[in-house]
């Protein structure tokens, strides 16, 4: 008896997939629900699961190939008397393996064997898991950070930097490019280049950037805050807020706060345009950019005028570790009615955000950085930031844009505005 491994449903947004990697060979035992490779998207990276367990028979995708929503992707065979035969008839290709792997340990400059070896894996996040398949590495040795232990890519990071602080230095590394998965410099002496295709997702973000910028009618407005008043607010209540809700309160919540008060003021920038129409949502689904191995990706805080301050920060916290693990759904990346990005975080003074379509507008967070201002009269020192409000002037006239932007930073300014409803 045989089971069959298929590519899952894809959501509509997605046409297909790639053959990221395979966790198993022919031959190999596995378990019930046991991941066997991983789909890349131009989203998230998919992990399909073995809906039965028993030993991996034929592989009909490999690893590199484009398949469509329910392909076959390999074959399951029932473990019996036989599966000993099954395994056999893998034996040669396994053993030319084993027999390069010395060369690519000595490459990596790894000790113990690759992932896979021994009955049981520590569970990996995908990055985490295509990374120690890169440079050989034995997963066993590496104490996982995530839940129940689960090693992520920033956990095999730091384990090689330990490990490298223990040796003499050898010269920078990448690890996020191995040398044995990069393609070899080329060009002329003293003035080199390199060439690697661009990641699904990576791709996925060029065509949109670009669809944003053919499509719909940009322009930019920008404004500063005076977060004064929401400083004194974390510095006041921050352990408190921690203590009883389990969670750092940080600047991004009252951000969304300010946000969903003034898109209740000036609905259109919470709109899309479809064709010749204008949808205008009564939801506040907020997009907050969130950076990741694999590049920019914008979950999707749902209901965000229902959440308190705790679910947003909460929310985005769970962002941030899902997105670091490559574990975000479609589900959380899908939808959103205006969107969130913070370029302070790099240090970034002023931009002007490109819109995340079919969204209308987005709000780019810039460097806090204290400067002189006039408060009665005098001259003090006051923590400020740079706003910017891109958005689609098709449907958005500057006046709205404007003074949407104000709300933002009167709300911030004065966050007492948030209870009064003023």
């Amino acid at each position: 008896m045989s089971s069959q491994v298929r590519v899952p449903t894809l959501p509509e947004s997605v046409a297909d997939a790639t053959v990221l990697t395979w966790h198993k060979r022919p031959g190999d035992p596995i378990s019930e629900a046991e991941n066997l490779v991983d789909l890349e998207t131009d989203k998230v990276v998919l992990e399909v699961p073995a809906p039965m367990a028993g030993v991996l028979g034929t592989i009909q995708a490999n690893e590199g190939d484009v398949v469509q929503a329910d392909a076959l992707l390999a074959l399951i065979e029932e473990r019996t008397a036989d599966t000993g035969a099954v395994g056999a008839r893998a034996t040669s290709p396994r053993s030319d393996r084993k027999a390069a792997r010395p060369a690519a340990l000595a490459q990596s400059g790894a000790d113990g064997p690759p992932p896979g070896a021994g009955s049981s894996e520590p569970l990996m996040a995908p990055a985490a898991r295509r990374l120690v398949k890169e440079m050989n590495l034995d997963p066993k040795q590496i104490p996982g950070t995530g839940r129940d232990g689960r090693i992520q890519k920033a956990d095999v990071i730091a384990w090689l930097d330990e490990r490298e602080n223990a040796t003499p230095a050898r010269g920078p590394e990448r690890v996020e490019a191995p040398e044995e998965s990069t393609p070899s410099l080329t060009g002329e002496a003293g003035r080199p280049e390199q060439r690697v295709p661009m990641t699904r997702l990576r791709a996925r973000i060029a065509e949109r950037l670009i669809q944003a910028q053919q499509h719909a009618a940009l322009l930019t407005t920008f404004n500063e805050v005076n977060l004064s008043a929401v400083t004194d607010l974390r510095t006041r209540y921050k352990e408190h807020f921690e203590h009883r809700h389990g969670v750092r309160l940080g600047f991004i919540s009252f951000f969304v706060k300010a946000v969903v008060e003034a898109l209740q003021r000036f609905p259109v920038v919470n709109a899309a345009v479809d064709g010749n129409d204008i949808i205008y949502h009564g939801y506040y689904d907020i997009g907050i950019a969130v950076s990741s191995p694999r590049g920019l990706v914008v979950p999707i805080l749902r209901n965000c005028d229902q959440l308190s301050m705790a679910d947003i920060e909460q929310g985005i916290l769970e962002f941030g570790r899902k997105a670091k693990d490559g574990s975000l759904s479609y589900e959380e990346l899908t939808g959103g009615t205006f969107s969130i990005t913070n370029g302070g975080v790099f240090g970034s003074m002023l931009s002007t955000p490109i819109l995340n379509p079919p969204q209308s507008a987005i709000l780019g967070m810039h460097k806090i950085q204290e400067r002189p201002v006039i408060e009665n009269g005098q001259v003090v020192a006051a923590p400020m930031m740079y706003l910017a409000l891109t958005y689609d002037h098709r449907i958005i006239d500057g006046r709205e844009a404007v003074q949407f932007l104000v709300t933002v930073k009167e709300t911030l300014e004065e966050p007492a505005r948030l209870l009064l409803r003023v």
